[in-house]
């Protein structure tokens, strides 16, 4: 299973890719990039919200994953930064269903929980166990890359999880 996951952002969108090894003696993930797609300020909405689709989408082709997860909204005290970011996600989605993968949503006190153990972890105990789990020397930078990885992870913990209750090994 390899999932593609976005961290969307205004300034900076994160992206990562993560896979299960399934050849591994025990299945196990397997990071294989990372990184972030850079707005300028200066650049008007539009501009910016073409940016994204075009970078997301090229990224999508190359590693062709089986899924894209994305954070799920969360509610801002401030309605204009939560408009904006709620453009930058409606277009990570545009590019994901244009690309015919299958799209995933996570709440962000889930995602925290599976990666850290706890919903209202700290994003630097997110970012280390995003290297912990991964197997990296250090946290990915920038700090969205990271929590796209934490994305990702998130959504192969919910299939693993999910695949196990479906074939009988795990009770609900």
């Amino acid at each position: 299973m390899r999932v593609f996951g976005v961290d969307c952002g205004t300034e900076f969108t994160g992206y990562g890719v993560v896979e299960v090894d399934e050849a591994a003696r025990t299945p196990r993930l397997r990071y294989l990039c990372a990184g972030a797609v850079r707005l300028a300020k200066k650049d008007h909405t539009a501009v910016r919200l073409a940016q994204i689709y075009a970078e997301l989408t090229a990224l999508i082709e190359l590693w062709r994953p089986e899924t894209v997860a994305i954070e799920e909204v969360f509610f801002s005290a401030n309605a204009k930064s939560a408009l904006k970011l709620g453009q930058v996600r409606g277009v990570a989605l545009l590019a994901a269903a244009n690309c015919g993968v299958e799209i995933a949503e996570y709440a962000p006190l889930k995602i925290k929980n599976a990666v850290v153990g706890h919903g209202l972890a700290a994003k630097e105990q997110v970012q280390f166990m995003v290297a912990r789990l991964l197997e990296l020397e250090r946290a990915p930078e920038p700090a969205d890359a990271a929590d796209a990885l934490a994305i990702a992870i998130c959504h192969i913990h919910h299939a693993q999880t999910a695949e196990a209750i479906t074939a009988g090994t795990v009770r609900r």
